[in-house]
């Protein structure tokens, strides 16, 4: 990623961040309409995995200007959700829900070059995750 683009995610990170729950309501919404099997995956209350959600992605997204710090936290986050029984297809789901989370929640600011930095942060993100879980399972 350029420095422009993590500056993108980042930015408009912290638009999402004062409507978060919403942002996490609409995100599982998406998810799960995708794709319902994914429902199963989650165990317990919804607003407290709402709330891990978007903690998460606020570390992520902060830590982008530090990937050498950000990778190993990623590495374990993809390792304890292969234990889960998500799936490297699930990644996919998951990434268009995010994306039709953001467009929804953001507006017009969510423009083209924003879309593109998105898409791959979550890329550099699930990429290392989806690693991490492989090289676990072999």
């Amino acid at each position: 990623m350029t420095p422009e683009e993590v500056l993108l995610v980042q930015e408009s990170w912290k638009k999402v961040v004062p409507i978060k729950e919403t942002a996490a309501e609409l995100f599982y919404g998406k998810l799960f309409e995708l794709d319902p099997d994914l429902r199963g995956l989650f165990k317990g209350d919804m607003n407290e995995q709402g709330r891990k959600l978007m903690a998460m992605i606020n570390a992520a997204i902060n830590g982008l200007t530090r990937l050498d710090e950000l990778v190993p936290t990623v590495e374990n986050l993809g390792r304890r959700h292969a234990t889960y029984g998500v799936k490297a297809s699930d990644y996919n789901t998951v990434a268009n829900a995010l994306l039709w989370t953001l467009e929804k929640g953001l507006g017009p600011a969510f423009t083209p070059p924003t879309r593109t930095a998105w898409v791959k942060a979550y890329g550099v993100l699930a990429e290392t995750m989806q690693a991490a879980a492989a090289a676990a399972a072999a």
